[in-house]
Protein backbone atom coordinates (compact mmCIF):
# COMPACT_ATOMS: atom_id res chain seq x y z
CA UNK A 1 0.00 0.00 0.00
CA UNK A 2 1.34 3.32 -1.02
CA UNK A 3 1.62 6.09 2.08
CA UNK A 4 -0.43 8.79 1.58
CA UNK A 5 1.02 11.06 4.35
CA UNK A 6 1.58 13.53 2.14
CA UNK A 7 0.24 12.21 -0.99
CA UNK A 8 -2.78 14.61 -2.52
CA UNK A 9 -6.09 12.26 -2.71
CA UNK A 10 -8.56 14.57 -2.90
CA UNK A 11 -12.00 14.38 -5.32
CA UNK A 12 -14.75 12.74 -6.74
CA UNK A 13 -15.28 14.02 -10.10
CA UNK A 14 -18.60 11.89 -12.10
CA UNK A 15 -19.76 12.54 -15.86
CA UNK A 16 -23.38 11.59 -16.84
CA UNK A 17 -25.01 12.08 -20.13
CA UNK A 18 -29.16 11.41 -19.99
CA UNK A 19 -32.25 12.92 -21.07
CA UNK A 20 -30.53 14.76 -23.98
CA UNK A 21 -28.15 15.99 -21.78
CA UNK A 22 -24.48 15.91 -20.76
CA UNK A 23 -23.58 17.04 -16.49
CA UNK A 24 -20.45 17.15 -15.19
CA UNK A 25 -19.80 17.50 -11.28
CA UNK A 26 -17.05 17.64 -8.95
CA UNK A 27 -16.61 18.13 -4.64
CA UNK A 28 -14.54 20.60 -3.61
CA UNK A 29 -12.53 18.51 -1.12
CA UNK A 30 -8.55 19.09 -1.56
CA UNK A 31 -6.70 16.54 1.15
CA UNK A 32 -3.29 16.44 2.22
CA UNK A 33 -2.36 13.16 4.15
CA UNK A 34 -5.78 13.12 7.10
CA UNK A 35 -6.20 16.59 6.51
CA UNK A 36 -9.36 18.67 4.40
CA UNK A 37 -6.99 21.75 3.31
CA UNK A 38 -9.67 22.86 1.30
CA UNK A 39 -13.74 22.87 1.09
CA UNK A 40 -14.69 24.51 -2.35
CA UNK A 41 -11.91 23.90 -5.04
CA UNK A 42 -13.05 23.95 -8.34
CA UNK A 43 -12.49 21.03 -10.52
CA UNK A 44 -14.51 21.90 -13.54
CA UNK A 45 -14.17 23.79 -16.38
CA UNK A 46 -16.13 25.08 -19.63
CA UNK A 47 -13.58 24.70 -22.38
CA UNK A 48 -13.84 25.67 -26.70
CA UNK A 49 -16.75 28.11 -25.82
CA UNK A 50 -18.88 26.55 -23.19
CA UNK A 51 -19.21 23.56 -25.68
CA UNK A 52 -16.74 21.45 -24.08
CA UNK A 53 -16.97 19.97 -20.17
CA UNK A 54 -14.05 19.24 -18.20
CA UNK A 55 -12.77 17.80 -14.72
CA UNK A 56 -9.75 16.69 -12.96
CA UNK A 57 -8.44 14.84 -10.18
CA UNK A 58 -5.00 14.58 -9.61
CA UNK A 59 -2.25 17.14 -8.97
CA UNK A 60 -4.17 20.97 -9.08
CA UNK A 61 -0.86 22.65 -11.52
CA UNK A 62 -0.98 19.61 -13.33
CA UNK A 63 -4.37 19.69 -14.62
CA UNK A 64 -4.19 23.44 -15.20
CA UNK A 65 -1.65 22.54 -17.82
CA UNK A 66 -3.55 19.63 -19.20
CA UNK A 67 -7.18 21.84 -18.87
CA UNK A 68 -4.82 24.10 -20.84
CA UNK A 69 -3.34 22.07 -23.77
CA UNK A 70 -6.63 20.17 -23.98
CA UNK A 71 -8.63 23.56 -24.77
CA UNK A 72 -5.44 24.02 -27.53
CA UNK A 73 -5.96 20.80 -29.24
CA UNK A 74 -9.80 21.65 -29.69
CA UNK A 75 -8.88 25.08 -31.39
CA UNK A 76 -6.55 22.84 -33.60
CA UNK A 77 -9.22 19.97 -34.35
CA UNK A 78 -12.48 22.46 -34.41
CA UNK A 79 -14.10 20.96 -31.65
CA UNK A 80 -13.25 17.43 -32.32
CA UNK A 81 -13.14 16.12 -29.28
CA UNK A 82 -12.18 12.81 -30.62
CA UNK A 83 -9.40 13.65 -32.20
CA UNK A 84 -8.57 16.69 -29.67
CA UNK A 85 -8.84 13.96 -26.80
CA UNK A 86 -6.68 11.16 -28.77
CA UNK A 87 -4.00 13.60 -29.83
CA UNK A 88 -3.87 15.13 -26.69
CA UNK A 89 -3.64 11.80 -24.54
CA UNK A 90 -0.50 10.47 -27.65
CA UNK A 91 1.49 14.18 -26.55
CA UNK A 92 1.08 13.67 -22.60
CA UNK A 93 2.29 9.37 -23.05
CA UNK A 94 4.95 10.44 -25.21
CA UNK A 95 6.77 13.65 -23.78
CA UNK A 96 9.12 13.64 -21.66
CA UNK A 97 7.65 16.00 -19.25
CA UNK A 98 3.97 15.44 -19.27
CA UNK A 99 4.58 12.04 -18.70
CA UNK A 100 5.46 13.00 -14.99
CA UNK A 101 2.28 14.68 -14.80
CA UNK A 102 -0.10 13.62 -11.83
CA UNK A 103 -3.57 13.85 -13.19
CA UNK A 104 -6.83 12.31 -15.02
CA UNK A 105 -9.36 14.22 -16.79
CA UNK A 106 -13.04 14.18 -18.04
CA UNK A 107 -13.75 16.09 -20.89
CA UNK A 108 -17.19 15.52 -22.67
CA UNK A 109 -19.70 17.44 -24.97
CA UNK A 110 -23.12 16.84 -26.09
CA UNK A 111 -21.91 13.37 -28.13
CA UNK A 112 -18.70 11.91 -26.34
CA UNK A 113 -17.67 11.65 -23.03
CA UNK A 114 -13.81 10.50 -22.64
CA UNK A 115 -11.08 9.98 -19.76
CA UNK A 116 -7.85 10.68 -20.52
CA UNK A 117 -4.59 9.75 -18.96
CA UNK A 118 -1.12 9.79 -18.81
CA UNK A 119 -1.02 6.64 -19.58
CA UNK A 120 -2.45 7.00 -22.89
CA UNK A 121 -5.77 6.11 -22.26
CA UNK A 122 -8.86 7.32 -23.84
CA UNK A 123 -11.42 5.74 -22.47
CA UNK A 124 -15.73 5.96 -24.19
CA UNK A 125 -17.87 4.50 -21.53
CA UNK A 126 -20.53 2.06 -22.55
CA UNK A 127 -23.27 3.26 -20.33
CA UNK A 128 -22.45 7.50 -20.72
CA UNK A 129 -21.41 7.68 -16.99
CA UNK A 130 -17.54 7.88 -16.34
CA UNK A 131 -16.19 9.47 -12.55
CA UNK A 132 -12.53 9.73 -11.91
CA UNK A 133 -10.86 9.97 -7.84
CA UNK A 134 -10.96 9.08 -4.97
CA UNK A 135 -14.64 8.35 -4.70
CA UNK A 136 -15.66 8.05 -8.22
CA UNK A 137 -16.05 4.14 -7.93
CA UNK A 138 -18.39 5.01 -5.29
CA UNK A 139 -20.41 7.93 -8.00
CA UNK A 140 -20.27 5.95 -10.56
CA UNK A 141 -22.22 2.99 -8.98
CA UNK A 142 -25.19 5.36 -7.62
CA UNK A 143 -25.06 6.77 -11.19
CA UNK A 144 -25.81 4.06 -12.98
CA UNK A 145 -28.27 2.55 -10.55
CA UNK A 146 -30.00 6.01 -10.51
CA UNK A 147 -29.53 6.01 -14.57
CA UNK A 148 -31.37 2.91 -14.90
CA UNK A 149 -34.05 2.96 -11.39
CA UNK A 150 -35.36 6.68 -11.51
CA UNK A 151 -36.29 8.90 -13.83
CA UNK A 152 -33.85 11.98 -12.93
CA UNK A 153 -32.51 14.21 -15.37
CA UNK A 154 -28.46 14.31 -16.28
CA UNK A 155 -28.08 17.05 -13.47
CA UNK A 156 -29.94 15.62 -10.94
CA UNK A 157 -28.15 12.00 -10.83
CA UNK A 158 -25.06 13.46 -10.88
CA UNK A 159 -26.17 15.66 -7.50
CA UNK A 160 -27.27 12.41 -6.09
CA UNK A 161 -24.47 10.09 -6.70
CA UNK A 162 -22.26 12.83 -5.64
CA UNK A 163 -23.85 13.19 -2.44
CA UNK A 164 -23.74 9.34 -1.69
CA UNK A 165 -20.33 8.79 -2.74
CA UNK A 166 -19.52 12.06 -0.07
CA UNK A 167 -21.33 9.81 2.17
CA UNK A 168 -18.67 7.04 1.44
CA UNK A 169 -15.01 8.44 0.83
CA UNK A 170 -13.64 10.53 3.17
CA UNK A 171 -11.76 12.73 0.52
CA UNK A 172 -15.25 13.71 -0.52
CA UNK A 173 -16.93 16.22 0.56
CA UNK A 174 -20.72 17.99 -0.05
CA UNK A 175 -19.50 21.24 -1.64
CA UNK A 176 -20.07 20.52 -4.96
CA UNK A 177 -19.77 22.28 -8.39
CA UNK A 178 -21.93 20.90 -11.18
CA UNK A 179 -22.06 22.23 -15.35
CA UNK A 180 -24.69 21.39 -17.73
CA UNK A 181 -24.72 20.95 -21.49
Amino acid sequence: MKNTKNKILSTTVLCVRHKNSVAIGADGQVTLGNTALKHGARKLRRLYNNKVLAGFAGSTSDAFSLFQRFEGKLEEYNGNISRAAIELSKEWRTDKILRRLEAMLIVANEEKLFILSGSGDVIEPDEDILAIGSGGPFAQAAAMALKRYSDLDAKSIVEKALEIAADICIYTNKHFSIEVL
